[in-house]
């Protein structure tokens, strides 16, 4: 048998699909690439009690979190890989921060348990949808969504700051006000999965 020209190993080699790197390691992803780099720092300093240093490293996060989305905005840099890390980055982080606070006494547990259980649920309910009807659930944050994260931010960022050392009403209203905007952005998720999962799937609602 011949061996194939080399002509002929060029046409395979173009004819595969190439990878763009320069598209995956974009400006936004490596935001958020810094941003995940950074949880293992935050935690060193959170539960060594440096609370100040914490909170910069907490604030700088949240800054780049903000940053990726606007640049990814402005230049159309919007990539798969950062749809799936930027939220992830942002949970990793939120959640590490609310274990190690609610450990601490910090922050109460139903805090945790509410934070918790709606990203625990809605991470499994995207899994078995994905599974039962072999397509992949657009990632898109709701508005509540977006604002349950950002007062979870501030409840964390009141705690770094000692605002919560000794619990004042405004402290104790934004613990309350978060469960309730985390509860309701809970809802309001798995109501936007049933209806998608019913225009894929409506013999499984007859």
């Amino acid at each position: 048998m011949a061996a194939p020209s080399h002509s002929s190993i060029r046409a395979r080699q173009s004819s595969l699909p190439t990878v763009s790197y320069g598209k995956l390691l974009n400006v936004p992803n490596f935001l958020t690439l810094c941003r995940l780099a950074s949880i293992p720092l935050f935690l060193t300093f959170l539960t060594r009690q440096r609370y100040e240093a914490a909170l910069y490293v907490f604030a700088a996060a949240a800054v780049t979190d903000g940053l990726d989305g606007a640049v990814a905005r402005w230049f159309d840099s919007r990539t798969e890989l950062g749809a799936f890390l930027d939220p992830f980055a942002d949970k990793l982080m939120l959640v590490s921060a609310f274990v190690v606070l609610t450990i601490d006494g910090d922050l109460p547990g139903y805090l945790l348990s509410v934070v918790l259980i709606r990203d625990i649920v809605i991470v499994v309910g995207y899994l078995m949808i994905s599974f039962f009807t072999g397509e992949r659930v657009p990632v898109r944050p709701s508005y509540l969504g977006k604002l349950s994260t950002f007062m979870q931010l501030a409840c964390v960022i009141a705690v770094l700051a000692r605002v919560g050392n000794y619990r004042p009403g405004g402290f104790n209203a934004l613990l309350l006000l978060t469960v309730a905007v985390t509860a309701a952005s809970f809802v309001h998720y798995m109501y936007r999965g049933l209806v998608w999962l019913r225009s894929r799937e409506p013999q499984m609602f007859e």
